[in-house]
């Protein structure tokens, strides 16, 4: 190669993008002069001797409370620079452009090992190294040095100093060398070899706490192969691990690269992306793997908690990955997030599936709260823990219109109703729907309307006790407690018309001894019968347990203690193989007492 083709070798100059913090040589330094020339070549000679990648004068130029040496390193590439500039501009092809350039190579050399130096050893310092032990991590604030950080001699670092701890101080210190020197680097045309020393020591770092996070790259094949208990395992290491993640290492490695290489935009962000990319889309490509993942619907909390974290940093996550370089990454949050929805989706389909094929053919013993109704609706109540984000996924999720539910059970549906509204109202009217068959099982209908009432207390309790009765509202709760007393009262109805039936149809009538002595007969029968059958039957509830006893004692007490005022006295033995003894109202009030206690 001819010396007149060895300038674009011995002369780089610096990237256009880069911010005018380091200024062109036509305007940082005086006019040049060749005595000026040959003073500043001699001086970058003397510090190359002396300070030269492979001289053992000192171990660093950064190291110790003297820092003349680092500004005089500074310094000399900036006038070596400017002398290369001024050379190339007069002859391209003269013996002192060449020296000059052979300078800087040696010059550039000495601060790429600096920077590696740096970089290495103060890597616990340039933000929290505890990832790996994720309980405690320390977090480093360093935000302002971004901005503003740059310290210009001895006493603004001294000042600094008084407010800061010494963690700080070191990661400041070691902020601002970098900075220095990429500044440098950057400006004299050697950008490209300062962000390869860059990306060589900060990818590490990130895929070495990644890893002490529990975070690892899987294949989709290698997920579906896993046991449902493995992935679990797995899923929680993720949660546990994605705050600190965002937080405490992309983050601050935005942050520090922003800081580094302030001087170019264009570096800054090719760097980070570069540094971050593969770390961050095993991160955030695993709940995407998740959601591929078959699973029953009791799988949906866990699917939620994924959903909910990547919510929660969404903020952090757009800005962290906001440039260009970085848009892959956003684009795999966003994937992950669409596959988790519609997961969820899913798994609510075959949550209310399951309602529907649940084939039980045995009726629940005593006319209790069946398994099914408690299933439910504790999944329905964990669900609403969730309202917040269900509603976003549910938001574009209509009930199909053949699926409308009736007024009687819901009401007149309004605008405002959310999507998670509608949604938890349709599911309770599917188990509602499948209860109603339920009660069909049962070759008593009082009992089985005492089984509809039962459950549906169970349910009204549900909803009124917990975060469910903000969602449903106040017209649900009154809808549903009126159906309730319906069928109570259709119990009460059905139940005892033995026992009603057998007094005569109007009590307060004149009748003669005999027949009050067959109504008392009749009565104590009906009653011994029906009082001895129910007594196996349930109401766990006590309210409503309570509430029909009473409505039983208002009105066969009633009725009785009228017919038993008008008729006891008349009564009387005829023989003593056929008695008659009357029960009293006060019997039937502790009888009643004793109904529906059994578990």
């Amino acid at each position: 190669m001819t010396r007149k083709g060895m300038r674009s070798v011995f002369f780089r100059p610096p990237p256009s993008s880069s911010t005018p913090s380091t200024p062109s040589p036509h305007t940082s330094s005086p006019p040049l002069s060749d005595l000026i020339v040959e003073e500043n070549l001699e001086v970058a000679k003397s510090f190359v001797a002396r300070w030269g990648p492979h001289s053992t004068t000192a171990a660093s130029l950064f190291q110790g409370d003297d820092r003349d040496e680092y500004r005089q390193c500074i310094e000399v590439v900036k006038k070596l620079y400017a002398v290369m500039h001024y050379l190339a501009s007069r002859d391209a092809s003269s013996d002192k452009l060449v020296s000059a350039h052979d300078l800087m190579s040696t010059a550039m050399e000495r601060l790429q090992k600096e920077f590696f130096q740096i970089l290495s050893v103060n890597r616990e310092y340039l933000y929290s190294e505890s990832v790996s032990s994720v309980q405690s991590p320390m977090t480093i604030s360093v935000r302002s040095s971004v901005s503003d950080f740059e310290l210009e001699t001895e006493d603004e670092f001294g000042i600094a100093n008084e407010s800061i701890s010494e963690v700080e101080r070191v990661s400041m210190s070691a902020m601002a060398d970098l900075k220095a020197i990429a500044d440098c680097m950057i400006s004299t045309g050697y950008g490209k070899e300062c962000v390869k020393v860059y990306k060589t020591v900060r990818k590490s770092i990130i895929d070495e706490s990644l890893y002490n996070l529990g975070i690892q790259k899987l294949s989709f094949s290698k997920v579906q192969k896993m046991h449902w208990e493995v992935l679990e395992s797995k899923i929680k290491t993720w949660l546990k691990g994605v705050k600190t993640a965002v937080k405490s290492l992309f983050e601050q490695e935005r942050i520090l690269c922003d800081h580094v290489f302030s001087a170019s935009l264009p570096i800054r962000e090719s760097c980070f992306a570069q540094i971050s990319k593969d770390g961050a889309t095993i991160l955030f490509g695993f709940p995407e793997l998740v959601a591929k993942y078959k699973k029953s619907p009791e799988k949906i909390f866990i699917t939620l908690d994924l959903y909910e974290a990547i919510a929660d940093l969404w903020t952090e996550i757009k800005y962290i990955f906001s440039s260009t370089a970085s848009s892959n990454v956003q684009s795999q949050v966003v994937s992950s997030q669409i596959k988790l929805g519609e997961n969820i989706r899913t798994l609510i389909t075959d949550f209310e599936m399951s309602i529907q094929k649940e084939s039980s053919k045995k009726p629940v013993p005593r006319g209790g709260v069946h398994p099914l109704t408690s299933y439910v609706m504790n999944y329905i109540l964990f669900l609403s823990d969730y309202s917040r984000i269900l509603n976003d996924i549910l938001a574009d999720w209509p009930l199909p219109e053949k699926l409308s539910m009736p007024e009687s059970y819901y009401g007149t549906p309004k605008e405002e109703d959310s999507p998670i509204t509608l949604r938890f109202a349709w599911l309770i009217l599917v188990l509602l729907c499948k209860l109603d068959g339920k009660g069909e099982q049962y070759n008593d209908v009082a009992l089985s309307y005492l089984f509809l009432a039962n459950n549906l207390q169970y349910i009204v309790n549900k909803v009124r006790t917990s975060n469910l009765r903000f969602l449903l509202g106040g017209d649900w709760i009154e809808r549903h407690e009126s159906r309730i007393k319906l069928y109570a009262s259709k119990y009460g109805r059905i139940g005892w018309n033995g026992v009603f039936s057998s007094l005569p149809a109007d009590v307060k009538a004149e009748i003669s001894p005999e027949e009050a002595r067959e109504s008392f007969r009749n009565f104590n029968r009906a009653f011994e019968e029906t009082y001895r059958k129910q007594t196996s039957w349930v109401v766990p509830d006590q309210k409503l347990r309570d509430e029909i006893k009473i409505s039983l004692s208002k009105e066969l007490g009633a009725l009785y203690g009228e017919f038993y005022a008008r008729n006891r006295v008349r009564t009387r033995r005829v023989s003593e193989s056929d008695p008659v003894v009357p029960l009293s109202p006060d019997d039937l009030s502790n009888y009643f007492s004793d109904l529906f206690y059994r578990s």
